[in-house]
């Protein structure tokens, strides 16, 4: 290949090779493996010490049964008659008061604690030692846990701390025990049950567990309610479920209930009052009959008698209702809790005031709910306000509108009475003042008659009652929601995997060195024409040893021969070629490539001479063993001759010319004619010249040298040339407008690690005529001598 071919570029493309991407987790599968193992370490530990949570579930019946009104709101469009009976339900069940009430249920007053060595176990239902509650305050008392040991069958020691104050005290079975706020005794112990502790609650103190239920449908659009429970004893998850389920029945009865027992309790006031009234009225219209010796009224009177007393007996139930529409009104606007209707104020209207307070009740309840879970003055209990203060004004106005009737119908039935009392004032005054007796006991009974009838019914209205839902399924078992160890682990296994892939990137990615050749081709134009393995031996600091002669068959050998076999090709016009060394730095081989090169060259018979143009920091000589007392910067000086400074060297065909004494000037010797007088001269007496130059990135003395040679390589190390480096050979080539740069990657391994992902493809012509392998995998082939390494599970076998 000439300089020509040497211009042009080639066109790479390079993709990603996902075998390989397999092959660099491979080569780490024991970070992988490593963090597999931590993750599920961690999920073990994990187990041990997080207490199982247990689920139970019962389930709720409830009878559909919707009224006109109902109806009207659902397609009204009212937020909350959109909602089905289940979804309101949830809130009455969730409630503090049903939940108080279910807490009540249980056995609750104590609690017992087995503490282990990891956590702490709650003994429900189990009672170790039976203790009795002798007195209690019930607004105060000691809630913190107690210690009990027992000593033997008749004695035990308790202890708790209050404040700072550690309290201890031996007691007898049966002996008074007081602490703040509660006296109690212990019944009986234990000896070998040890480890425990108790404590004394309220119902308060489970509020937060009991209101961790939940609820759902059973089946979509169903009437059949589930109830979830969690919590870390399965007992008391069971109890807890039942005992809110049997409350809410007897709740839900409670409440309907509650009206027709304000209707009894308003009744009764006024049935108190008008007995008295019937019984005065009656007696006086008895005295007057004896008193006048009347015994019956005209037909005519009797007709104006009866009917001036229907009119009254109306207007007393006007009255009536307009008492119930106050009071109403006034439980409303001062009661914060839910209301009902305690009297049929006015049958035209009581469906839709029913209907307004039954939503009013239900927004109510919400409103407790979601104080469980926000404050008084987030936006969701805000709106719950409002919702609640619209429906208060809607029927406080119906209530007004009700009021305006009641008082229209007042005012005409007083018309009527005034009419009916003229015509009873033109009758005789005897049987006139006879028939305002009569009439005043008829009206007192009438009204006397409507109340009881209306305790009455309202007596059978709650005789009545049946609840609206049906336990249909009690919570009798439980499963484990969390943790779940096939879960836990199956987590760990896969994080581990993930968090060991995500290692290897991670160092991947803060890795910023070169290590293989498709780096290097991704970020230089250069061509590369050899590879250069990594000596699998020990290699002394000077490079003493002629390596690639040492081991001849070695697969580091064949790769340095690789790169002698390239040189051939580049400026193959040329019988005698200049071939300069270089790199960005120190210590990236150039010296050690520059002394395999030369050897090699040697070994095909050709007449080699090596350089150490470094001078200022020069090792060869020390590899060959020669003094460096005199050299390059002796001659370049005129201190000495040229045959003074070639040393022959162990090859027959390879001279060696030390680089001497660090010369005050080294960059103007290297810039003199004298040393490009010294090329052309050493063209005639050698094949190859190949000078070894100080680095690149560091000083410019290697400039002039560069742009005087037929070849140069450019040495970049694997694992120690950074990513920068690789860009250095274009600089070169672009700013000197050279044509014969080329890259010699050195000391290339095994580890895959760090090596790029990407399989790199040729088109255009270029350089794909240089052939070179990094031998991977070859090793074993049977042409080299290279110890082969054994898999780390042939090991086992042995």
């Amino acid at each position: 290949m000439n300089n020509v071919e040497l211009q042009d570029r080639r066109i790479i493309e390079q993709r990603v090779d996902y075998f390989k991407v397999f092959k660099i987790l491979a080569s780490r599968w024991y970070w992988i493996a490593g963090a597999i193992l931590g993750a599920l370490l961690i999920a073990y530990i994990y187990l041990w010490y997080t207490p199982i949570v247990y689920s139970t579930s019962g389930s709720l019946k409830f009878d559909e049964k919707r009224s006109e009104f109902t109806d009207l709101l659902s397609g009204g469009g009212s937020s909350y008659g959109r909602n089905n009976k289940i979804q309101s339900e949830t809130f009455v069940i969730q409630s503090r008061d049903v939940l108080l009430n279910a807490i009540g249920r249980l056995d609750y007053k104590i609690s017992y604690f087995l503490k282990g060595r990891v956590r702490t176990t709650d003994a429900y239902p189990n009672k170790p030692f039976p203790i009795e509650i002798i007195k209690q305050d019930s607004n105060s008392f000691f809630h913190k846990p107690v210690d009990i040991d027992p000593i033997d069958n008749r004695s035990f020691r308790i202890s708790y701390q209050d404040g700072t104050t550690n309290k201890e005290k031996v007691y007898k079975i049966g002996e008074l025990i007081t602490i703040p706020g509660i006296q109690f005794r212990v019944k009986s112990v234990d000896p070998i049950k040890t480890g425990y502790f108790f404590q004394f609650n309220s119902k308060e103190d489970f509020l937060g567990r009991a209101g961790g239920i939940t609820t759902k449908e059973a089946a979509k659009s169903s009437n059949v309610m589930q109830l979830f429970l969690s919590d870390k004893n399965s007992a008391f998850a069971i109890d807890m479920v039942n005992a809110i389920m049997k409350e809410y029945v007897d709740y839900d009865v409670r409440q309907k209930g509650t009206s027709a027992s304000q209707t009894i309790e308003f009744v009764e006031k006024q049935l108190k009052f008008l007995y008295d009234k019937v019984q005065q009225s009656g007696g006086a219209l008895e005295r007057y009959k004896r008193t006048n010796k009347m015994i019956d009224l005209s037909t005519s009177t009797e007709l104006s008698i009866k009917k001036n007393t229907e009119q009254q007996a109306q207007l007393q139930t006007l009255r009536l209702q307009e008492i119930a529409i106050n009071q109403l009104e006034q439980q409303i606007q001062n009661n914060k809790d839910k209301v009902s209707i305690n009297f049929s104020i006015d049958e035209a209207q009581n469906g839709l005031l029913s209907g307004l307070i039954t939503q009013l009740n239900s927004l109510i309840v919400e409103r407790e709910k979601k104080l469980i879970q926000y404050n008084e003055t987030s936006g969701p209990i805000q709106q719950v306000d409002k919702q609640i203060s619209d429906n208060r004004s809607a029927i406080i106005n119906n209530i007004r509108l009700t009021r305006e009737r009641n008082v229209r119908n007042q005012r005409y039935i007083l018309n009527q009475i005034n009419s009916s009392q003229e015509e009873l004032n033109n009758i005789p005054s005897a049987e006139r003042d006879f028939a305002k007796l009569q009439s005043e006991f008829d009206i007192n009974q009438k009204v006397f008659t409507y109340l009881s009838e209306k305790r009455l019914e309202a007596q059978i209205t709650k005789a009545a009652v049946v609840p609206s839902a049906t336990i249909v399924n009690q919570a009798t078992s439980s499963s484990i929601i969390s943790p779940v160890p096939a879960k836990i682990y199956t987590n760990a296994l896969l994080t581990g995997l993930v968090l060991g892939i995500l290692i290897i990137f991670l160092v991947r990615a803060l890795n910023p060195f070169i290590y293989d050749k498709e780096t290097v081709e991704g970020l230089t134009n250069i061509p590369i024409i050899g590879v250069v393995r990594k000596f699998p031996g020990f290699i002394d600091q000077n490079n003493s040893q002629a390596l690639s002669v040492q081991q001849p068959k070695s697969v580091f050998a064949e790769s340095v021969r690789s790169v002698r076999t390239n040189l051939s090709f580049l400026a193959s016009e040329k019988d005698r070629k200049v071939i300069c060394i270089t790199s960005e730095i120190a210590g990236e081989g150039k010296s050690f490539i520059s002394v395999n090169l030369a050897s090699t060259l040697s070994l095909i018979e050709k007449k080699v001479v090596l350089i150490g143009a470094d001078l200022r920091r020069s090792k060869l000589h020390k590899t060959f063993n020669v003094k460096n007392n005199i050299g390059l910067s002796t001659y370049l000086s005129k201190q000495s001759e040229l045959k003074d400074i070639i040393h022959k060297t162990e090859l027959e065909t390879l001279d060696f010319i030390p680089a001497g004494p660090v010369p005050p000037n080294p960059s103007e010797l290297l810039h003199s004619q004298i040393m490009k007088d010294l090329l052309n001269q050493l063209k005639g007496m050698y094949d190859y010249i190949l000078v070894d130059t100080a680095p690149v990135g560091l000083v410019s003395d290697s400039i002039p040298l560069i742009r005087n040679s037929d070849v140069n390589l450019f040495v970049i190390r694997s694992g120690a040339s950074r990513f920068n480096a690789a860009t250095i050979a274009d600089k070169l080539s672009a700013e000197y407008d050279l044509k014969n740069v080329v890259i010699v990657l050195n000391a290339f391994g095994d580890d895959i690690l760090h090596s790029n992902y990407y399989t790199s493809s040729y088109s255009g012509g270029g350089y794909s005529q240089y052939y070179y392998s990094d031998y991977s995998g070859y090793a074993g082939s049977g042409y080299y001598t290279d110890e082969v390494k054994k898999k780390w599970w042939k090991f086992w076998k042995h």
